[in-house]
């Protein structure tokens, strides 16, 4: 059965996820922090108060049925995750429960597949303030061709012509994908080399999200001195894949007053993540 390519606007039952001091710790690890990172990584050193990553956000919504079901039978093996966008209203804080209902806002037609975007909203279930807005496009191989919108074209962040204002380099570990699993993602392309070799790579894959949370470590590094309270919100592509052990390397233009374009790289100088957008204050 095709995908219902009139599934625009069908949005999701409320979904709720309840998470803990443990929880942001354990994804905090599961994107390299360490003994450098205490903040993050521990809820009792002295002197030290818990904070939780901004892009902790983008494991956390839950959206119930509704919207994915709109779009009819999905093989998810022709899935990609191509783009991953973040937008905080206020700091997560270190334990909690939001609420999320998620929106399909477009179904665009790129010709040898069907790019699936959507919208999360997320507001804190006890109060109802917003905490964050997550935004993804999915491409669905061999669901194009139906003649349809092909979608917004140019205008995609890119880095000037000079040398950028940062680069941070993160070495991930060999076993990074078993401990980033652990937030949430037990796709077995990260873990089993069979499925792997069946998906056409030689060892299983780093999950997107987990570089992104890699690079998003970086952009609050260079740009907010760690504070989580001044990230505002982060968008990238992913570009390739990344796999455990790789080294990346993220390079960060500023390019205007609370502003910067991003690009991480592994090894090979092969681009990862690109047309990364961050604003900060």
């Amino acid at each position: 059965m095709p995908l219902n390519h009139d599934a625009v606007g069908a949005k999701s039952e409320p979904g709720e996820r309840s998470w803990d001091s443990k929880d942001a710790i354990l994804y905090a690890l599961g994107v390299g922090c360490g003994v450098d990172d205490l903040a993050f990584t521990t809820e009792n050193t002295q002197g030290v108060q818990q904070q939780v990553l901004p892009t902790f956000g983008v494991v956390l919504p839950v959206g119930g049925r509704g919207a994915w079901d709109a779009l009819g039978e999905v093989n998810w093996t022709m899935l990609v995750h191509g783009e991953q966008a973040i937008e905080l209203h206020q700091p997560i804080p270190v334990q909690g429960t939001c609420r999320s209902v998620t929106t399909v806002t477009g179904i665009y037609d790129k010709g040898s597949g069907a790019l699936v975007v959507t919208e999360t909203e997320s507001v804190d279930a006890s109060t109802g303030a917003p905490l964050f807005t997550t935004r993804s496009a999915a491409f669905i191989r061999g669901e194009g061709g139906w003649g349809g919108d092909r979608g917004p074209s140019g205008g995609r962040p890119t880095p000037p012509e000079r040398e950028p204002d940062h680069v941070v380099r993160y070495q991930t570990s060999r076993d990074q994908a078993l401990l980033y699993r652990l937030s949430g993602d037990r796709n077995p392309l990260h873990s089993d080399p069979a499925f792997a070799k069946a998906a056409g790579f030689d060892t299983p894959i780093l999950h997107g999200l987990c570089t992104y949370g890699f690079t998003g470590r970086a952009l609050l590094s260079a740009l907010c001195g760690n504070d989580p309270a001044r990230f505002k919100s982060m968008e990238a592509r992913f570009s390739s894949p990344v796999f455990p052990g790789d080294e990346l390397t993220i390079s960060i233009w500023v390019t205007g007053d609370g502003e910067a374009v991003f690009q991480t790289r592994r090894p090979g100088e092969v681009v990862v993540v690109d047309n990364g957008l961050c604003r900060f204050s």
